[in-house]
C-alpha cells in the first residue's frame, strides 16, 4: 500500500480507501464487517462514510439513517486508533426544516450524533457534502473551526464543490482567521473527467487533498454492462442505483469494450484498468472503494501500487 499526506498537512492516507455507501443499505453488517477486516489487514487506513448512507437514500423522501456510521462504529469499537475515520454532513437526515444544510444549528446537532453512531469521541475528516447556497459559508467555517478548537473534529473538508467555491471558501478562512477546508472529494473515472478542467489543477496548483469516489463509473468500469437493456440482476443497477443509468451511452459502452480489450491483454480485470488509471493520475491522493464484497476489495488492492509507463498512459488516453 502506498501512502500519502492529505494535502498540505502530515496526516499520511492510504492511496486506496473503503467508501461505504452500500454498508446498511445494499449489504448487511456481517457483510460490511468482512469487508472492514479485510481493508484493514490489507492496509487501508481511510474509511470514509456519511450521515447520509442506509436504505432511507432509496425513500421517496430521501433522508440519512445513520446505518452506515452505526456499522462502523461497531466494526471499529476495539480498534479506533488504527483507522482515519472520514463522515460527511449537510443532506437531510430527517425532516424538519433544520434537519439538513450547513448551518451552526444542524451541524452541531449532526456531528454529536455522528460521534455517538461511530461510538468515537473525535472525527479525523468532517467534510461538508455539498456547497450550500442558503447559508453563508462564513457560517459554516465558524463552526467547522469551532469544532477544531473542541476536539471533535481533527480536519475538515468539503465534497461536489467547483474550484471557485473551494477559493472563496478558503480565502473567507484566511481573512477571518478561521480553519480551512484541507480536502476536497470529487468523482472522477475514465468516464467522467470534468475534474481535470478546474478542480483537478486547482488542487495541485493549491496543495489541497482530492478523494476519488466512483472510481469504477458506478460500477460502469467494471466492465458488467455491455448494452443499456441488459444488467447482472445483483448488480447496482437492478438495485436501483439511478446514478448509474446517467452513463448508459452508445459512447461510453463502445469506451468500455475498449477499456475491456486493453485490460484483457495486460492480463489485468476491467475494474483494475480504471482503477489503476485514477491512481496514477497527478494530484489525486486516494480513491474510494465502495466494495460490497470481499473480493471486489481484494481485486482492489492488488493494483495498488502498479505504477504505468507513459505508453500505458497515453494508450488510454487516445481512448
Amino acid at each position: 500500500m502506498i501512502y500519502r499526506n492529505l494535502g498540505r498537512t502530515g496526516l499520511k492516507v492510504s492511496s486506496i480507501a473503503l467508501g461505504t455507501m452500500a454498508f446498511g443499505r445494499w449489504i448487511d453488517e456481517k457483510a460490511s464487517s468482512e469487508i472492514i477486516d479485510l481493508a484493514l489487514d490489507r492496509g487501508i487506513n481511510l474509511i470514509d462514510t456519511a450521515d447520509f448512507y442506509g436504505k432511507g437514500q432509496d425513500e421517496a423522501f430521501r433522508f440519512g439513517t445513520g446505518a452506515s456510521e452505526e456499522i462502523i462504529g461497531r466494526a471499529l469499537k476495539h480498534r479506533r486508533d488504527k483507522v482515519i475515520l472520514a463522515t460527511k454532513v449537510g443532506f437531510p437526515t430527517g425532516r424538519g426544516v433544520n434537519d439538513q444544510g450547513l448551518s451552526k444549528i444542524h451541524i452541531m446537532k449532526a456531528v454529536e450524533d455522528s460521534l455517538r453512531r461511530l461510538q468515537t469521541d473525535y472525527i479525523d475528516l468532517y467534510q461538508v457534502h455539498y456547497f450550500d447556497e442558503e447559508t453563508p459559508i462564513e457560517e459554516t467555517l465558524e463552526t467547522l473551526t469551532d469544532l477544531v478548537r473542541q476536539g471533535k473534529i481533527r480536519y475538515f473538508g468539503c465534497s461536489n464543490f467547483a474550484a471557485w467555491q473551494i477559493e472563496k471558501s478558503r480565502k473567507i478562512s484566511q481573512v477571518a482567521g478561521l480553519s480551512a477546508f484541507i480536502s476536497s472529494q470529487s468523482q472522477y473515472n475514465l468516464l467522467s473527467r470534468e475534474a481535470e478542467q478546474e478542480l483537478l489543477p486547482y488542487c495541485q496548483s493549491e496543495g489541497i487533498g482530492l478523494l476519488v469516489y466512483s472510481p469504477l463509473a458506478r460500477g460502469m468500469l467494471s466492465g458488467k454492462y455491455t448494452e443499456s437493456a441488459e444488467y447482472p440482476t445483483e448488480s447496482r443497477a437492478a438495485s436501483g442505483e439511478k446514478l448509474i443509468f446517467r452513463y448508459f451511452t452508445e459512447q461510453n459502452f463502445e469506451k468500455v469494450r475498449k477499456y475491456s480489450q486493453l485490460a484483457k491483454r495486460l492480463d489485468r480485470s476491467m475494474s483494475q484498468l480504471a482503477l489503476a488509471w485514477i491512481l496514477n493520475r497527478p494530484g489525486v491522493t486516494t480513491a474510494l472503494v465502495g466494495a460490497s464484497q470481499p473480493k471486489h476489495l481484494a481485486e482492489a488492492l492488488d493494483v495498488s501500487d502498479w505504477r504505468w509507463d507513459d505508453a500505458l498512459i497515453n494508450e488510454v488516453s487516445d481512448i
